[in-house]
């Protein structure tokens, strides 16, 4: 006990200290945790015997495919079929077939090579969703493509879990360099301790088999709901947590017991609550023991990653990594190609999933545990797998080396010829643009639309919307739409820097235009009052304002009160940015201005006075 609680102990101080670190140097948690075991594992020699710790975080796996689970709505699946079945599923398919076909050159035993190719065909969700949000490619088609057949491979674990144990089923067969086929091994069926199929006739194991999924797929469609009633009865939070925590737990019990994958059942419960109203107290509820435990995970196989031997000889590892990562980028360059992506959006789409996954050391781990592969191969595995996430960092820059002077044809349009002009420029018709757009219209003055995304003009146009392409921030598309005699502009851009320096050149141009621009936030707000907007919007502020009014009216003001609080508020606030932009220095962070904290807890202590000045007037003149 002793022992656990130490090696518990290190793991958790360890991945405290590593994973923050990984994450502010932009690699992300998971490197985190598999540097956090590199240190505390072969490096240090701290840990010795980690496999009983390594068996209770393997469950974070598990939690881990439950959640995935409730987060793909098989109507959400359905419509994105033709990405998943087509380009993931042709991913997963030609790259595992690729990787067996070379470990069978290789004379790998058969059934290695088929877990090979499992094992290698799965890229990092976990960097891969997080640079890509980063670095705000999610939205652009390489990004987009990257998703889906990230989904793909998180969905084709599940049928790899249930594969590998049959790999282990029987001799190992290999191909010889002459083309014969023989045995190289053999192996034993571990029943486990409790086992609802042990000494059953094989119809029978169909038989219980079938059973214990029908049971998962109608526990989850008729009794979890009723029970979670039950539950909120008894209005007690940790019971929620309880019961989250038996479905994971009973499921995997069960999966367990008739021959198959924990995570099996998980994910098939996981679907099926999909659309449950409790889907998101599961997830809340789950969520931070998959966290912990994964990255428990993660940390016990990165003790386990023989870096000492690495060092020692890192050729043949190495060569196998970089080889790995050539022959995936180009099977994903190839695929990327002939689903239509092109320029930039095919270099991110083949840079970006070009390594191997974290699931991966899922894998190697199960194959591991089922005898599919031999143990020093498994060590030579995860060091390709370490390595591959470890230069993932590299293909981003590589990314960003490689299209900062790309002529890219497939993401460069004409820009449209603007032949209408009017009274308002609306730069940017996004969600905050569209409502814009349409009330100015609405009330019968003719607008002029500019975006610099194709897909918006487009998808403008087929409700009747006119927009032109083009970069709102080049003079002379503006000129073009009518600037030199327009009497507003309206600056709704996605990007703040973009929306600043369309600001600052239309007020030097056009000193007597009104604009109304759109801030991102505070800071956003005195770039564009610096620059010369005349009237800023904040795009959270006046929903937020509503918001509190609705707050005001609820808990005993009425609707004349709140609304008066709500007018004396907006007014106090453009008062306040007016006073604070004098102090706000974009050079000095704001945590360290002095003066502009100062006035800023000033100005908070008159608004505080104001209001209640104003509430008690009201009640006196009501009295």
């Amino acid at each position: 006990m002793d022992g656990f609680l130490l090696q518990t102990t290190i793991f958790l101080g360890t991945a405290v200290i590593a994973v923050p670190i990984s994450a502010r140097l932009g690699m992300g948690s998971v490197l985190g945790y598999l540097l956090a075991g590199v240190l505390i594992g072969p490096i240090l020699g701290l840990v010795e015997h980690s496999e009983d710790l390594l068996h209770f975080a393997e469950f974070g796996v598990v939690m881990m495919l439950f959640l995935i689970g409730l987060e793909l709505d098989p109507r959400a699946l359905w419509a994105m079929r033709h990405k998943l079945i087509g380009l993931g599923g042709l991913q997963v398919l030609l790259t595992g077939t690729a990787i067996t076909a070379g470990a069978i050159w290789m004379d790998q035993p058969v059934k290695t090579s088929i877990a090979l190719g499992m094992i290698f065909a799965l890229s990092s969700t976990a960097i891969v969703i997080q640079t890509l949000s980063e670095k705000n490619l999610m939205k652009t088609g390489g990004g987009r493509s990257a998703f889906a057949v990230l989904l793909t491979q998180d969905i084709a674990v599940i049928p790899m879990l249930a594969i590998l144990p049959l790999l282990a089923a029987g001799p190992i067969l290999q191909i010889a360099t002459d083309g014969s086929i023989h045995s190289v091994g053999g192996d034993e069926a571990h029943a486990a301790e409790l086992s609802l199929v042990e000494g059953l006739p094989g119809w029978g194991v169909t038989l219980v088999t079938v059973g214990a999924v029908v049971a998962v797929v109608l526990a989850g469609r008729y009794l979890v709901r009723p029970v979670f009633r039950f539950i909120h009865s008894a209005n007690l939070r940790e019971m929620y947590t309880a019961f989250a925590l038996l479905i994971v737990i009973g499921i995997a019990l069960l999966m367990t017991m008739v021959g198959l994958s924990p995570a099996l059942g998980t994910f098939l419960a996981g679907v099926i609550l999909a659309t449950s109203e409790f889907r998101h107290e599961l997830e809340s509820d789950i969520q931070p023991f998959k966290g912990l435990l994964l990255g428990l995970f993660f940390i016990t196989v990165g003790s386990q990653i023989d870096f000492a031997g690495f060092f020692s000889d890192p050729v043949p590892i190495l060569s196998l990594t970089l080889a790995l990562i050539f022959a995936k980028a180009v099977i994903l360059f190839g695929l990327g190609r002939v689903f239509g992506l092109r320029g930039r959006d095919q270099v991110l789409f083949t840079l970006s999933l070009a390594q191997a996954g974290e699931f991966g050391f899922v894998l190697i781990s199960f194959a591991l545990q089922q005898h599919v592969l031999e143990p020093a191969l498994a060590e030579e595995l995860m060091l390709v797998v370490a390595l591959s996430m470890l230069i993932t960092p590299l293909l981003f820059i590589a990314y960003d080396l490689l299209t900062r002077r790309m002529s890219d044809s497939a993401e460069i349009h004409p820009d449209d010829e603007v032949d209408e002009q009017g009274p308002v420029i609306i730069a940017g018709i996004g969600r905050f643009g569209q409502i814009v757009n349409r009330l100015v219209r609405s009330a019968g003055f003719r607008t002029v639309v500019l975006d610099h995304d194709m897909r918006t003009i487009e998808l403008m146009r087929r409700f009747g919307v006119k927009g032109f392409f083009g970069d709102p921030t080049r003079p002379e598309l503006l000129h073009a739409a009518g600037l030199a005699e327009a009497r507003v502009l309206v600056v709704a851009l996605d990007d703040p820097k973009a929306a600043t320096k369309l600001v600052a050149f239309a007020r030097r141009d056009r000193p007597d235009l009104h604009i109304v621009a759109r801030a991102h936030d505070r800071h956003h707000t005195f770039e564009l009052f610096n620059a010369g907007a005349n009237d800023i919007v904040r795009e959270m502020f006046d929903s937020s304002l509503r918001a509190g009014r609705y707050v005001l009216e609820n808990v005993g003001l009425s609707e004349y009160e709140a609304a008066q609080a709500e007018q004396a508020f907006y007014k106090h606030d453009r008062y306040t940015i007016r006073e604070l932009a004098q102090h706000w220095d974009p050079k000095v962070p704001t945590v360290e201005n002095r003066a502009y904290i100062a006035r800023a807890k000033e100005l908070e202590k008159e608004l505080e006075m104001s209001l209640l000045a104003l509430l008690e007037s009201e009640r006196k003149e009501q009295d």
